[in-house]
């Protein structure tokens, strides 16, 4: 009896370690890949993410690569990958839509429990995914690279780390590289968030301000090996009209006069501080105030401040008016 007792208990203990050793086994990653004229690229990154996938054999791979118009041989090259493993699949645009359209397609047709996504540059290297799921499953729902050594043109480097900057101070997320294409997600992470313009720069913040937990680790970064980089000018000035959309449509979208009060209100008190001085002079100094244009700015300060208020109640009066459902993520549900 005592032995046949030992088995019931041993028996369970069994079951629950090979139903926990099979659901890791179960684990699937999607890797989506925007890329754009890398058709030289595409041969070398398809090597290196078969040598991840006979590291990680543990895990279920998929990877998704949006071809995002390429006018060069990326479309042939990309059959010949699919032909030679089916794990590789590819969806090509018509045009080029940028990177925000191919990761928001992307995110659709993964069916990974989590989503890696990576440049096909190569300057991002495959072999950090291991690093990524291992920060991941302590507890965050994106995890986002830090760049820490990079390798990019003196331009790039400097205005992205003004960029990181910038950003950190206005949306209070601490992390240092915003823009680092390899990051990764949990499953309910990429499909919450609405993706188009230039807002795949702000996936950590719109994930932030939607409750996930953002994290971050330092990756390598290599070279450009071929091509040419896509970063302009103009995608810098975008990035920050993205940042000011961003702002706007989630942060102050339903409190607009806690922006434009703040805003009207340092106005007014920078204009009335000036008038004050002056009127101050004038009563114990005898100091005239007819050629002083100061006068002017304080006076001119005070009317926009008062202006600015305004704006941030008519806001207020909008958003009351146009009140809806409010879309709340919900993490778990038991009725």
């Amino acid at each position: 009896m005592n032995e046949k007792n030992q088995n019931r208990k041993i028996i369970p203990k069994l079951r629950r370690k090979i139903l926990k050793t099979s659901e890791k086994r179960q684990r699937k990653i999607s890797i989506v890949i925007p890329a754009y004229n890398e058709e030289d690229s595409l041969k070398p990154l398809f090597i290196e993410l078969r040598k991840v996938f006979n590291e990680m054999k543990d895990f279920e791979f998929e990877v998704i690569i949006v071809d995002d118009g390429s006018t060069d041989n990326s479309l042939k090259i990309l059959n010949e990958i699919k032909r030679e493993d089916d794990r590789f699949k590819f969806i090509s645009f018509q045009k080029n839509y940028g990177k925000s359209a191919a990761l928001s397609v992307g995110f659709k047709y993964a069916t990974g429990d989590l989503i890696v996504t990576m440049d096909a540059d190569l300057q991002d290297d495959p072999h950090e995914i291991p690093n990524l799921v291992n920060k991941i499953d302590e507890g965050f729902d994106l995890v986002s690279g830090w760049k820490k050594v990079r390798f990019d043109p003196f331009i790039k480097k400097y205005t992205s780390r003004i960029f990181n900057f910038v950003t950190s101070l206005l949306t209070g997320i601490k992390i240092h590289d915003f823009n680092c294409g390899l990051k990764i997600y949990r499953k309910d992470v990429a499909h919450s968030i609405k993706v188009y313009g230039e807002m795949h720069r702000y996936l950590p913040v719109l994930a932030h301000w939607n409750g996930f937990r953002v994290g971050e680790i330092v990756v390598k970064h290599h070279p450009r090996r071929y091509g040419k980089t896509k970063f302009g000018a103009s995608r810098f000035l975008k990035g920050f009209l993205d940042l000011i959309t961003i702002l706007f449509t989630t942060r102050y979208l339903r409190r607009p006069l806690h922006f434009f009060g703040t805003l009207g209100f340092l106005l007014f008190l920078i204009g009335f501080a000036i008038d004050f001085y002056l009127a101050i002079e004038w009563a114990f100094y005898g100091k005239y105030l007819t050629n002083r244009p100061i006068l002017w700015l304080g006076i001119l300060l005070i009317l926009l401040g008062v202006q600015t208020i305004a704006i941030g109640l008519i806001g207020e009066m909008i958003a009351h008016h146009a009140q809806r459902v409010e879309d709340y993520h919900i993490k778990v549900l038991k009725l």
